[in-house]
């Protein structure tokens, strides 16, 4: 069992011992399956070491078997791959893996070097690809596994107690119970004032007032304390909470007054023990914004190459159940208020724009949009293909013009005029055929909270938030969550 500053034997969560249990099983499998890929596909893969037996098994073999799977965890233990901290959500645990994969390159090549053994460099690469891919590979089914656990029956995960004002508490409260795969679950609310005299409390939680958090916290089998806003604790209450669960195996979270500003943007600067939060400005140019661009426009024309028989067939059905065309084109507002037409499979009948007057008055959205989720102006065939995104296929056309991005905030058909205020920071990026608004909830999703996440994406871009977003929008289109 883990222990603390001070030699006390800490606690840890179950579900977090076997989690970790089960990535150092995948872990020694991906080592495993590397070592075999090399033998399997490189010739002479034992180069430098031939003729050489250990008890009277050869030394390549020992160290396919064993060197490498045994460097490999010690490697990931080392780069803190296994800090709970960092286990199935963000980027940190997956820049880990890769920061102990140069480290086993750099490892093997002195190894090589200090013992003059003349390796295959096809054996020595092949071993370092191999370990990174199946190792990350594993990592995402581990998380998809572990995801799927908290969604479901809300497994696996910590159980928090919220400090701070109501409405922080409950802002909180609102992003994580949104977001059940970071695997956060509030159980109750601790206020640090009690309420004014005839003042109301109403939450979805249990709230207490003028208790002792630690005791608070057992009593209630957490694990995590949030504290909530600027007003959630004084200074010194907070510097005394965290003393206090030295040694406890408790978490402690404290959320910024800077909100939705993470990431490499954040740097702490301590002046005598003072932790100042140094926030920089986003960067929306560059060389990775280059690389963005040319990445959208090469998997544009290869996605339209390979996946023409499906458009195909989509525009055979919609031609073949209700007359009019295949393609609707609309003017939407795109990169720097820059105006385009967006190219979409049609999904409702040729009268809709006619038809909308009539149907104003039962809008669901609170936004600049019309959402209905069940418009009749929709087509059979439409409802299906808005379900699974397929209406939005032909827009790989508007990326491959260089009009639209893979991943950006949603191109929405509204004038230049209607982007005021923080909104028009949504047109400093390209727009993208999915984005952050879509994989966190889609139609669901308030218009505030639609923005807040295109503003987010805007200040913190990057081609690894670009991949994560692709890869969460697969289970979130197969799933059709928030789609009509």
């Amino acid at each position: 069992m883990p222990r603390s500053a001070f030699g006390r034997s800490v606690p840890r969560a179950a579900w977090r011992r076997r989690y970790v249990a089960w990535l150092v099983l995948l872990d020694v499998l991906a080592a495993l399956a590397a070592s075999r890929t090399v033998v399997a596909l490189v010739d002479e893969a034992d180069a430098g070491f031939w003729d050489q037996r250990v008890l009277g098994v050869s030394s390549f073999a020992l160290v396919a078997n064993v060197g490498v799977p045994l460097g490999w965890l010690l490697l990931l233990v080392a780069a803190g791959a296994y800090d709970r901290r960092v286990l199935g959500h963000g980027t940190d645990e997956l820049k880990r893996v890769v920061r102990a994969n140069v480290v086993m390159a750099a490892t093997v090549s002195f190894l090589a070097l200090g013992f003059k053994k003349d390796l295959s460099r096809a054996t020595v690469a092949a071993v370092i690809i191999g370990l990174l891919v199946y190792t990350l590979l594993a990592r995402f089914v581990a998380r998809a596994v572990l995801r799927r656990l908290r969604r479901v029956g809300q497994r696996a995960s910590q159980k928090v107690l919220l400090v701070g004002r109501l409405p922080d508490a409950l802002a909180l409260h609102e992003v994580v119970t949104r977001n059940p795969g970071a695997g956060l679950r509030p159980v109750a609310i601790h206020l640090p004032h009690h309420p004014r005299p005839g003042e109301r409390v109403t939450a979805p939680l249990p709230v207490y007032v003028g208790w002792d958090l630690v005791p608070l916290v057992h009593q209630l089998g957490a694990d995590t304390i949030a504290v909530c806003g600027p007003a959630g604790l004084e200074s010194y209450e907070l510097r005394k909470l965290a003393w206090q669960l030295e040694g406890t195996g408790l978490d402690l979270v404290v959320v910024p007054q800077v909100t939705d500003v993470t990431g490499p943007r954040i740097h702490v600067r301590p002046i005598e023990g003072l932790p100042l939060l140094n926030v920089d400005e986003p960067t929306i140019s560059g060389l990775s914004l280059l690389v963005k661009s040319v990445l959208d426009r090469v998997t544009a024309l290869i996605g339209l190459v390979l996946l023409s028989p499906v458009l195909l067939a989509i525009a055979l059905a919609i031609k073949f159940s209700d007359p009019g065309p295949v393609m609707f084109r609309q003017t939407r507002i795109g990169h720097e208020g820059r105006a385009f037409k967006v190219w979409k499979f049609r999904t409702m009948y040729t009268d809709a724009e006619q038809r909308l007057a009539a149907l104003q008055h039962q809008n669901e959205s609170d936004g600049l949009l019309f959402k209905m989720k069940d418009d009749p102006r929709v087509t059979p065939i439409g409802r299906h293909l808005r379900a699974l995104s397929l209406d939005e296929l032909p827009q790989l056309i508007n990326v491959l013009r260089g009009q639209m991005s893979l991943v950006g905030p949603r191109p929405l058909p509204t004038e230049d005029d209607d982007y005021r205020g923080d909104v028009r920071r949504r047109l400093l990026v390209r727009p993208g055929i999915t984005g952050l608004w879509q994989v966190s909830g889609r139609s669901d999703l308030t218009w505030d909270d639609a923005v807040r996440l295109d503003l987010h994406y805007v200040d913190h871009w990057s081609l690894a938030y670009d991949l994560g977003i692709l890869w969460k929008t697969v289970s979130v289109v197969l799933a059709r969550r928030g789609a009509y």
